[in-house]
């Protein structure tokens, strides 16, 4: 099945191989999100809350550049550093999330490099282009 690159506009380059999000058959997959700032640096570095906000707002990026907006979104992967992150964490996330929630998992684990605390991949279903 043919895929499409989604990279929002302004979208620095990654420190890795991978494209900000995919579509395929109308399901947007966005890429793990960490709180990069304009210099592929750490932003925000342990504050969960400022990094959860930057982390959905790039999501919310992604989507939006798909075609579709965060009540598309039906699975959310959630990575935290350390279990003090997971109520600053759904803090935000309930901002990004008001009515009915996606499913999602959540666990602990190292992060790519020191100071980031919150990582976010999500699969949202915006319909067939």
């Amino acid at each position: 099945m043919p895929k499409t690159v989604i990279t929002p506009p302004g979208t620095g380059v990654p420190i890795a191989p991978f494209s900000p999000g995919t579509m395929a058959d109308g399901v947007v997959y966005v890429s793990g999100t960490l709180a990069f700032d304009k210099d592929n640096n750490v932003a925000f570095p342990g504050d969960a809350e400022a990094q959860t906000r930057q982390v959905l707002e790039t999501i919310k990026s992604v989507i939006e550049t798909a075609g579709g907006t965060m009540e598309d979104v039906t699975m959310n992967h959630i990575f935290l550093t350390d279990w003090v992150h997971y109520a600053p964490m759904n803090k935000v996330y309930a901002e990004y999330f008001p009515g009915d929630k996606p499913a999602r998992y959540c666990i602990q684990c190292g992060l790519v490099k020191p100071g980031f605390v919150v990582e976010i991949a999500s699969v949202a279903h915006v319909g067939k282009k």
